[in-house]
């Protein structure tokens, strides 16, 4: 018995001493699992710092600009913006303006709803002179991401037609059909162009600035460099307007929630927003505009809190006074958000006083 016993432990023990000796080569042999991940992690991290970051801080300049105007983003997708019926809009003409050199502007110009049977077929020479018809003239300054063909931007223009208004809708540049790519300065430029295009053809008709989130920094901005030269707008509406001052999200302005950031960059690198600044002085253009202003926000806007829109209100009413300065809330249980305030049946009465207190 012992020496059946003995046999049958003898390959175990012999088995045995073959694992032990497997395992002692498999140890000299590989890496453990846990210095593997180290070994991953460190080769990612030497990949982030000899190419991402230096391709990343190279392409900065044009990332902050897609991200702060996302012009790039043309909603609604393959539209002919040159054929504004395609939109219902059968009374208004497609034109190109240059701006400056090299730079092309696309516009849509609606003329009011009562002339849009004498509108038909009619060319771009018809369409500037209706401008001196007496009636009010609008330029609709649109926010950033997608073109003049935006369902609520058509919608504002249908509402300004109706009342019997005309309207300009530009396109700034980078955006839609427009040449260039945006900047603060250059979307100044790009309105001043419009603007000054209209007022040499509508004689003494009132020309009212529309402007929608980002184009309420373009609109004010503008209205701030005309008061150099002692021109004064004749009325402003500003709808979701946004203010650089107050509209603080940390950590470095309103628009950094676009921005992707890699952990610690910020040692290494200055914030490109430093270089490339995106200002917008929203809240210092107010303390000096002398035009009458009108204030539009959704208590429910999801981009500009009201909280935002009231102090900014507090500001304008402050340099001018509560008769010249006006703010119009609109409940959040609406559901309007930052672009849906054309869809209340009580906008065009609200726009309509505000003409008539021009």
């Amino acid at each position: 018995m012992k020496r059946r016993d003995v046999k049958q432990n003898e390959p175990s023990s012999h088995n045995s001493g073959v694992q032990r000796t497997s395992k002692s080569k498999k140890k000299e042999g590989t890496r453990s699992p846990q210095s593997q991940g180290w070994l991953k992690r460190g080769l990612l991290a030497l990949f982030v710092i000899l190419v991402v970051v230096p391709f990343s801080v190279k392409m900065l300049p044009e990332l902050i600009q897609h991200f702060v105007y996302t012009h790039r983003i043309s909603l609604p997708f393959f539209v002919d913006l040159s054929r504004p019926a395609d939109f219902s809009l059968n009374h208004t003409i497609n034109m190109y303006l240059t701006s400056e050199e090299g730079i092309s502007l696309g516009v849509w110009h609606t003329v009011p709803e009562s002339r849009w049977k004498e509108a038909q077929g009619k060319d771009l020479a018809w369409y500037q002179n209706t401008l001196s018809d007496g009636s009010p003239v609008f330029i609709y300054l649109h926010g950033n991401t997608g073109t003049r063909a935006a369902p609520h931007r058509v919608g504002v223009a249908k509402i300004l037609s109706a009342l019997g208004y005309h309207v300009l809708v530009p396109d700034y540049r980078g955006f839609g059909d427009s040449t260039g790519e945006p900047t603060e300065a250059g979307l100044t430029t790009d309105f001043l162009c419009v603007y000054n295009w209209v007022k040499e053809r509508s004689r003494n008709s009132l020309v009212v600035i529309w402007g929608h989130s980002l184009g309420t920094g373009v609109a004010t901005n503008t209205a701030d460099k005309l008061l150099e030269q002692g021109v004064v707008f004749d009325g402003v509406i500003l709808e979701g307007a946004f203010n650089t001052v107050r509209q603080n999200i940390p950590p470095f302005n309103p628009f950094a929630w676009r921005y992707w950031k890699f952990p610690g960059l910020g040692y290494l690198y200055r914030a490109p927003w430093e270089d490339y600044k995106f200002v917008f002085p929203t809240e210092e253009n107010l303390k000096k505009m002398r035009s009458p202003i009108l204030f539009l926000h959704s208590e429910d806007d999801h981009l500009v809190p009201i909280e935002v829109a009231q102090q900014t209100y507090e500001v304008a009413a402050r340099a001018q006074n509560t008769e010249r300065v006006k703010l119009v809330t609109f409940e959040g249980s609406l559901g309007y958000l930052h672009n849906g305030l054309y869809r209340d049946p009580r906008l065009p009465e609200i726009v309509k006083r505000f003409v008539q207190s021009l």
